[in-house]
């Protein structure tokens, strides 16, 4: 039976946090590959620690980004902020290791003769959606990325200069029937560059911006917070913490809301099934959803290395459903071609739109007009419905 009410908690990062660091430079690596050449194939990753970024890895491209990587990695570095003793973009050393993509993999996912182009590799994708936001997403995670993203354009902007890059939040909302109806605690702790700032200090500071990111009314008397609780947050970033790409898997999908197949996105070309097909089904689920199939909606697809065609494709409605979960699942398969390529072309992939996934979630953003976020558009509603 399911629950009517309780509390479901969710945490976001900022983009100066150690890992989204790390994944920014992974997606500024494969933007500049796709930039120049879209049939490229990457699989960059980033390691970062005091004054040093590591970035490796297989790619097949241009050699001219090669040559250009450690530029990139600055350049992301000196965006998110970073000018701090132990990490500034200008002094940090940067190692390069990217290199050739294994043969024994191209072979295998490459299309040939008669046979398409495979999946890069075997795995499980999910992707999900719910009635309970406009955006069709789970009201934890996606507040939790809102009030990251208020915090790091006022620090950007100059109209809080004492706010430093590196920042976690989590939010814990109430349900009631199902639906979040307020927030029972919030907690943030954010960097700040005045050593002499206080908890309260930095409470003071944050909190407007924190109410104006949560809807009218959720936060209470009763809510709870919990601001810097440790105190001082001065040293931050891959100096306080070391960073790696794809350390934040829950941060940017659900918030532990759905499943997730254990797949990180950044850093990846969209040939790897890890990244497009967990696109592909937040596309299929957002759509299932959106056409008033479901209140909710969790789909998994399956593939394995070389092969084409998802080896399944599973629906659940988690008991909301307004259509057979069954007749779902073969429209899905009739109003979209799964495979690498397939999905590739339907949502225009090969493009470099990655960079502006790597923090605050890589759904319940809008569609922009260069083509980021494709995945969240909801023209299939139609299709969908015809289907079944």
């Amino acid at each position: 039976m399911a629950r009517n009410k309780y509390v479901f908690t969710s945490e976001s990062v900022s983009e100066g946090h150690p890992d989204k660091v790390c994944d920014r430079i992974s997606d500024a690596v494969l933007d500049a590959f796709l930039a120049e050449d879209p049939q490229s194939r990457v699989a960059c990753e980033t390691f970062a620690t005091t004054d040093r970024v590591v970035i490796g890895g297989e790619v097949r491209g241009p050699g001219t980004v090669i040559q250009r990587v450690e530029e990139i990695a600055r350049d992301c570095v000196k965006d998110i902020g970073y000018e701090q003793n132990g990490f500034h973009w200008a002094n940090l050393k940067v190692d390069n290791y990217l290199h050739a993509q294994s043969a024994d993999i191209a072979q295998g996912v490459d299309a040939s003769g008669n046979k398409d182009e495979g999946a890069g590799d075997q795995g499980i994708m999910f992707g999900y959606a719910t009635t309970e936001t406009t955006a069709l997403m789970p009201a934890p995670i996606l507040y939790a990325h809102k009030i990251l993203r208020r915090l790091a354009q006022v620090r950007k902007s100059g109209t809080e200069p004492r706010l430093g890059p590196d920042a976690k939040s989590q939010l814990s909302i109430q349900y009631e029937n199902g639906m979040p109806v307020g927030v029972t605690s919030v907690v943030l702790s954010t960097q700040h560059l005045d050593p002499s700032m206080t908890s309260a200090d930095v409470r003071a500071l944050v909190e407007p911006y924190i109410l104006e990111e949560l809807p009218d009314g959720w936060v209470t008397a009763d809510t709870v917070w919990h601001v810097n609780p440790t105190g001082k947050f001065v040293i931050g970033g891959p100096d306080g913490d070391a960073g790696l790409t794809g350390r934040k898997i829950i941060v940017d999908t659900y918030g532990g809301a759905a499943p997730h197949g254990g797949g990180a996105f950044s850093g990846k070309d969209p040939t790897k099934v890890d990244r497009s097909a967990a696109y592909a089904a937040r596309y299929l689920a957002k759509n299932i959803v959106a056409a008033g199939m479901a209140d909710k909606c969790t789909l998994q697809l399956s593939y394995a290395i070389g092969v084409s065609q998802p080896l399944s494709v599973y629906v659940d409605t988690h008991g909301t459903g307004e259509v057979d979960p069954e007749a779902i699942e073969r429209a899905v398969k009739e109003v979209m071609d799964l495979s690498p390529r397939g999905i590739r072309q339907h949502l225009q992939l090969n493009r470099p739109i990655y960079q502006r996934t790597a923090a605050y979630g890589h759904f319940g953003r809008e569609p922009d007009e260069e083509g980021g976020f494709s995945w969240e558009k909801t023209d299939l509603v139609d299709a969908l419905k015809s289907a079944v």
